[in-house]
């Protein structure tokens, strides 16, 4: 990691620089782990899924239109997606909604890690200290306004 990167952070966090390395690297490895976690237990608990299940979790299209309901029963019960397939080649993944929003919430939250690297490493930062008080001005500025 660059130098301006480590002050950035030691400057934000207000702590040594590499605890808060170490701890953007278990943030980052946890959110990766409940993406690509095949540890069932912990994937069902966390994300309300679990691991697929290559022989029941792959179909033909053909299977989709004939046993469209029970296709959704089946994602939606077991919150595993399923591939179809079109002439032996996958072309799409079917997935409830309570595992899309999971993965789109954590694809979310990896977004804005990298943002915050990001104006780290261009300097775009604020001491703490600095944050906190503009904060408690615009409070105060709002409440006087109330």
């Amino acid at each position: 990691m660059t130098s301006l990167y480590s002050d950035g952070l030691a400057e934000i966090t207000g702590i040594r620089k590499t605890a808060f390395i170490n701890l953007v690297v278990d943030l980052k490895m946890s959110i990766l782990h409940l993406l690509l976690s095949e540890d069932r237990i912990w994937y069902r608990k966390r994300l309300g899924g679990a691991v697929m299940n290559i022989t029941e979790d792959i179909k033909p299209v053909t299977y989709l239109k004939n046993q469209a309901a029970d296709v959704l029963k089946q994602i939606n019960e077991t919150q595993r997606p399923m591939i179809i397939t079109q002439n032996g080649e996958p072309k799409a993944v079917l997935q409830d909604t309570v595992s899309y929003q999971n993965m789109r919430n954590a694809i979310g939250l990896l977004k804005l890690i990298s943002q915050g690297e990001d104006d780290i490493k261009q300097g775009k930062v604020k001491a703490q200290d600095t944050v906190f008080a503009e904060l408690e001005k615009r409070v105060k500025e709002n409440a006087k306004e109330i």
